[in-house]
């Protein structure tokens, strides 16, 4: 099939936002995404997920691309963030390991129970004809299940797009310009206190996106808002989610608040971020040294220079906050300034008592969110 003319189908229908991670069989659509539309490039396929998912609730149509070994990876936001909050996006994966047909050992379970996972996961999905014809009513169908709030995936196999060639692709450096690392002791407040310094900094421009588990539901606590988020699942994923919503509403302020034990997850994260580096993201992690959701169970956080990592990752400013004083004249001087931030916190462990949960449904949390992006 005709790649370009396969992609400007997809643009018709107003796919324009692509992200995902390469797979030989997928190369040419993804060389035409990166040469004709917005691509970002992935450090793993669920982080892809994830970074989709925040362009679509920010008003985009938006794709992933991957390999079937990589819909492992993808499991944990298609059934914890995408299922639950009803975000809606088109897949692209391929059939390595199709049965019948020599390919690598790796492949061969996979290639076996692509399809099944899919089923189990309650996508609807469509082997993808090579036909153009075909092809072009097939998006019809899954565009219709993407309007209807659910993901539709179209499986593809050996052959099935022509050759497109990629373009020079320019690369960027970004560098850090300053890093602020520990120097005094630290004041150790509760995550309940410093969410309530990070709510009060606010205004009608900002958007909220608290990592799964206790900081969800203390940010509900603390005030519940039409521009929060409250991750419910997919663990580690929320500046990813981060990251596409700010990268396609640059009108809007993105403070993505975040876990030790969730950021340890997914690190790669760290990397994209700091390659894309969207100006008007604000990312902030909580250190608690703990799982404090589950038990209270020790990370390895207490053995990472988070600080030095998120600058070498290129972030624009990467500091050690020591205090609440200086959490709020920072995030003060962010609003002045922006460019992509990495706040970096020690807090104490432990959550407030009696503790509740969002009364409001996931799906019900995201759309009033929509409306607060897109209205």
């Amino acid at each position: 099939m005709d790649t370009k003319l396969f992609g400007e189908e997809l643009k018709k229908l107003g796919f324009t936002f692509f992200s995902g991670v390469p797979c030989s069989f997928l190369k040419h659509l993804i060389n035409y995404a990166m040469n004709e539309c917005d691509y970002v490039a992935a450090t793993n396929e669920g982080e892809a997920v994830a970074i989709a998912s925040g362009a679509t609730l920010a008003g985009e149509k938006s794709v992933v691309l991957m390999q079937n070994s990589g819909l492992t990876n993808a499991v944990s936001p298609l059934v914890s963030l995408n299922y639950p909050f009803q975000i809606p996006v088109l897949g692209f994966v391929s059939l390595r390991g199709e049965p019948g047909l020599s390919d690598e050992p790796q492949h061969e379970l996979m290639g076996r129970i692509t399809t099944q996972m899919l089923e189990l996961m309650e996508i609807k999905w469509d082997y993808l004809s090579s036909n153009l014809d075909e092809a072009k009513q097939q998006l019809q169908r899954a565009k219709t299940c993407i309007e209807h709030q659910q993901p539709f995936f179209f499986v593809v196999k050996k052959g099935t797009f022509a050759t497109e060639s990629l373009k020079i692709e320019k690369q960027r450096t970004n560098v850090n310009v300053k890093k602020v690392n520990r120097s005094r002791e630290d004041q150790l407040p509760t995550r309940w206190e410093v969410l309530q310094h990070i709510n009060s900094l606010k205004d009608e421009q900002t958007v909220q996106l608290a990592t799964t588990g206790k900081t969800g539901r203390e940010l509900f606590e603390v005030e519940d808002a039409p521009n929060n988020l409250y991750m419910v699942g997919s663990m580690g994923c929320v500046s990813s989610l981060g990251l596409g919503m700010a990268r396609t509403k640059k009108d809007k302020d993105v403070f993505v608040i975040e876990g030790d034990g969730a950021l340890l997850m997914r690190m790669g994260s760290l990397a994209t971020n700091g390659y894309y580096a969207p100006k008007n993201m604000l990312h902030i992690l909580l250190d608690n040294n703990a799982h404090d959701s589950t038990g209270g169970q020790s990370t390895v956080s207490h053995n990472v220079d988070f600080v030095e990592v998120a600058a070498s990752c290129g972030y624009t400013k990467a500091i050690y906050i020591h205090n609440l004083q200086e959490l709020t004249d920072q995030i003060n001087d962010w609003k002045k300034h922006k460019g992509l931030t990495f706040l970096y916190m020690k807090i104490a462990p432990g959550s407030k008592k009696n503790l509740a949960r969002p009364t409001l449904k996931p799906h019900q949390v995201k759309e009033r969110l929509k409306v607060f992006l897109n209205g």
